[in-house]
């Protein structure tokens, strides 16, 4: 970079990463996986694999599948939740009884695999198949587990709604993500309850803080386009993560029922996994609310849904499935007609852009 971006954050975390252009594809479970995140790469961006559902060997053969389209940064994500023993689900079953009446069905007889949270096999699997960067949600994993992790190689990225966490995480990560209200999917506080912040003020305050260390400090949530993105940086952010911007991209494994939605009213709600999270308003939610004291914990809700989440979209509906997406939803959606953007010419296109608003020569 020969502009002013050249002794910005930004330039750090170019060097510690090695993208080309200040911007890290969120991982969405569901939303995402190999080929979005080859194709966020191969435009100069961190591209990342949502792992939190996915087995060790899973995670081994999406890595080597990326590997085999990209050649770049590539980012794993854990989350560092606690099970517990599941709860009593009576009063969740018993509020979903009238839609199981509509939709004909009850139950899963089986329940469905659940979000886990880092152990030993998955650290193994980032041992053996050392990706550059891994971020962890929900705080951080055994301390134990988190060295072995830094012996890797790998970068080590931590997830802050507050400033409080990003204080607890700083000394423990090698970046801290400053994670808005705003932003779509699951919000990853791990301290003290939700306590929303605005994305601009969270990240201002923690680059405050950081430039005692020199830490690149990386902006989420809200960010549509590359005027957020502009902004972020001139608020001395080293990068930012685009989790809702990537749903519009050709890559994106979402429904068409969620593609259509992407710039409808999203809300904060815990109906579709006990955790709460950012999501387009759907039948569900305007019937019995966005947030219900009935939903179990974190991550149990999910799987007395999974019944009503099949039928549903298999009628293209989304009445129970979780919508997840940001409140910049609306920025990012193609003009009328328009076929979805692939990942890559998206990740180039809004890099360019923000560069040109800042006056900046790649």
């Amino acid at each position: 970079m020969t502009g002013p971006l050249a002794n910005w954050p930004v330039q750090d975390f170019l060097k510690r990463t090695g993208a080309r252009v200040p911007i890290i594809q969120a991982p969405m479970a569901g939303a995402g996986g190999v080929a979005l995140a080859a194709a966020a790469i191969r435009g100069g961006a961190v591209g990342s694999l949502p792992c939190a559902m996915l087995t060790a060997d899973q995670v081994r053969e999406q890595v080597a599948q990326v590997r085999a389209q990209s050649d770049g940064p590539l980012n794993l994500n854990f989350f560092c939740h606690h099970l517990g023993d599941p709860p009593d689900e009576t009063a969740w079953r018993a509020l979903l009884q009238p839609f199981y009446d509509k939709e004909g069905v009850g139950p899963p007889e089986t329940p469905p695999p659940l979000r886990t949270p880092f152990d030993a096999a998955m650290c193994a699997a980032v041992e053996e198949m050392r990706p550059e960067i891994v971020s962890f949600h929900f705080g951080l994993p055994d301390p134990a587990l988190l060295d072995r992790i830094r012996r890797s190689g790998a970068i080590v990225l931590g997830n802050a709604t507050t400033f409080a966490e990003a204080r607890w995480l700083m000394g423990k990560v090698d970046m801290v993500i400053a994670q808005g209200f705003e932003a779509g999917g699951h919000a990853g506080h791990f301290l003290a309850g939700h306590r929303p912040v605005g994305t601009m003020a969270l990240t201002r305050q923690i680059v405050r803080e950081y430039d005692a260390i020199l830490e690149p400090v990386i902006a989420a949530g809200g960010i549509g386009d590359a005027v957020g993105i502009a902004a972020a940086l001139q608020l001395d952010a080293g990068a930012v993560q685009l989790g809702t911007a990537y749903l519009h991209s050709a890559e994106a494994t979402i429904s068409a029922a969620h593609r259509a939605a992407l710039g409808e009213e999203s809300v904060v709600t815990n109906l579709f996994s006990g955790g709460l999270a950012r999501g387009i308003r759907n039948a569900l939610i305007d019937a019995i609310g966005p947030v219900h004291p009935a939903a179990p914990r974190f991550p149990y809700a999910s799987a007395a849904l999974t019944e009503l989440r099949r039928v549903a979209e298999a009628d293209g509906r989304g009445d129970y499935s979780p919508l997840w997406a940001g409140q910049a939803a609306a920025l990012g959606r193609p003009a009328r007609g328009e076929p979805p953007e692939g990942a890559q010419a998206l990740t180039e296109r809004l890099a360019s852009e923000a560069f040109a608003l800042l006056g900046e020569t790649p």
